[in-house]
C-alpha cells in the first residue's frame, strides 16, 4: 500500500483548516491591508516547492503556497462578513 497521497491529503486538510482562523484573526487585528504578506508567503512557498525533491513535502509546500494566495481573497471577503455582522469587528479600530 502507498500512503503518500493520503498523507498529502491529510496535510492539505490540516493546512486549509489552520488558515481559516488565521484569516479571521488577521482581518480582525490588521485589516485586509496585510494581503501583500500573504502574497509574498504564497510565492515563497511555491518557489521553494519547485526545488524540494520530496514526494510529500514538495506538494505540501505547494498547497501551503496556494492556500496563502487564496487567503488574500478570503481576507477581502472576511471584511464583508464583518460588515454584515457575521463576525465581530475590532472595537479598537475606527
Amino acid at each position: 500500500m502507498n500512503f503518500t497521497w493520503v498523507i498529502i491529503g491529510l496535510f492539505t486538510f490540516i493546512i486549509i483548516g489552520v488558515f481559516h482562523p488565521i484569516v479571521i484573526k488577521t482581518e480582525y487585528y490588521f485589516t485586509k491591508k496585510v494581503w501583500p504578506v500573504f502574497a509574498a508567503a504564497g510565492v515563497l512557498f511555491l518557489a521553494v516547492s519547485l526545488f524540494v525533491e520530496s514526494v510529500v513535502f514538495g506538494p505540501v509546500l505547494a498547497v501551503t503556497g496556494f492556500t496563502c494566495l487564496w487567503s488574500i481573497k478570503e481576507l477581502f471577503e472576511q471584511e464583508n462578513r464583518v460588515k454584515k455582522g457575521w463576525f465581530p469587528a475590532n472595537p479598537n479600530r475606527k
